[in-house]
């Protein structure tokens, strides 16, 4: 067994939200294989967590404190995993300050102290959804995504200065895992904000391809490129290219297709279909017009990673979970359960095929 000096120290931050807390959680309870190194795990936060991580190295501190970087040295940390990020449609000066500025003050204090890799969580939204793409987005494709939103906004801005980054310290191995929309029974992302909507809205004569990925191939590809050396910049998506319309279907969505003039104008519009915030739709019009798929041929051959859901096990399962059974007849619900266990049954045989 390997002595606690020969392990490679990871640092998470943001462990007190939902991602940080679950990359953090799977690293201290996932076996290593013979091949991977044994991890000893930090997680950092800028406020107390509200539950405990057992196993977990914890230390309450922002990544914006200049201090930031002695924590690093002294731990002798080897990867950093950086996921505190907040989703906000809504732009403000304290969330630019957490998105942009405290990525690129981690990055330096990383470099300051002899960081070896960093892992960051990106999304295909920033390649933009425009006529003029290409069937399937490369990681090459220009970065050509929509601004409107802050999130997005501020992803632009920090893969711009990862860029300049890789080419100014380049003993800092640094992957980005860019995830297509995300999905699942416990995540908040703009996808599932949209399909938890009383009525799902569309554009009028449009209906886009569509990519998601399962929040579980999520964590379980950041843990993935934390226990390996492989830099770069991966597209993430699961296994399935769906039409706007069968992605509402199998998420049990009622589509209310809009005419485009309303859904740019848009103020009072997603107040009158009940959504929380009057002036913003969970995902852009845009998106919801053009495609936007991404290429996964780097995921399979370079990462060697491969979800584990397609994108139809996916929705089927975000769907069961939010139709309960008061909600639906109880026939109904029981068509629903044999799906879900049929999709189960098929992904743990996919499962034991690749071991």
């Amino acid at each position: 067994m390997a002595k606690r000096a020969d392990k490679r120290v990871t640092l998470v931050t943001g462990v007190g939200n939902f991602w940080g807390s679950q990359v953090a959680s799977r690293l201290l309870y996932q076996p290593r294989g013979g091949t991977e190194p044994e991890l000893k795990v930090i997680g950092t936060d800028s406020s107390p967590l509200e539950k405990e991580i057992e196993g977990l190295d914890f230390i309450q501190a922002d990544v914006r404190n200049p201090l930031f970087v002695e924590i690093l040295k002294t731990e002798n940390v080897h990867t950093v995993c950086h996921l505190a990020f907040n989703e906000s449609v809504r732009d403000s000066e304290a969330i630019f300050d957490l998105n942009v500025m405290g990525t690129m003050k981690l990055l330096g204090a990383c470099a300051e102290a002899g960081v070896k890799k960093v892992v960051l969580k990106s999304s295909t939204a920033i390649y933009g959804a425009r006529s003029t793409n290409p069937s399937y987005l490369t990681e090459k494709h220009p970065l050509q995504g929509s601004q409107t939103y802050a999130y997005n906004r501020h992803l632009l801005e920090i893969e711009a200065f990862c860029n300049g980054f890789r080419r100014q310290v380049p003993q800092i191995e640094v992957t980005i895992l860019r995830y297509s929309s995300i999905i699942g029974p416990k995540c908040d992302t703009p996808m599932t904000r949209f399909l938890k909507e009383p009525l799902a809205p569309v554009l009028l004569g449009f209906d886009p391809l569509m990519q998601v990925i399962h929040e579980k191939d999520v964590i379980d590809s950041l843990t993935h490129a934390i226990k390996r050396d492989i830099p770069g910049v991966f597209n993430l998506a699961a296994e399935g290219v769906l039409p706007l319309s069968r992605l509402c279907g199998l998420a049990a969505k009622v589509p209310l297709p809009m005419v485009h003039l309303l859904a740019y104008w848009g103020v009072g519009v997603t107040k009158a279909l009940g959504a929380s915030d009057a002036r913003y739709w969970p995902i852009e019009p845009d998106y919801l017009r053009y495609g936007w798929v991404a290429d996964l041929t780097e995921m399979r051959e370079e990462l060697g990673f491969s979800p584990v859901y397609t994108a139809e096990e996916a929705l089927r399962e975000f769907a069961g979970k939010q139709r309960l059974r008061r909600y639906m007849p109880e026939s109904r619900s029981l068509v629903y359960e044999e799906e879900r266990l049929r999709d189960t049954l098929e992904r743990r045989k996919r499962m034991r095929e690749a071991r």
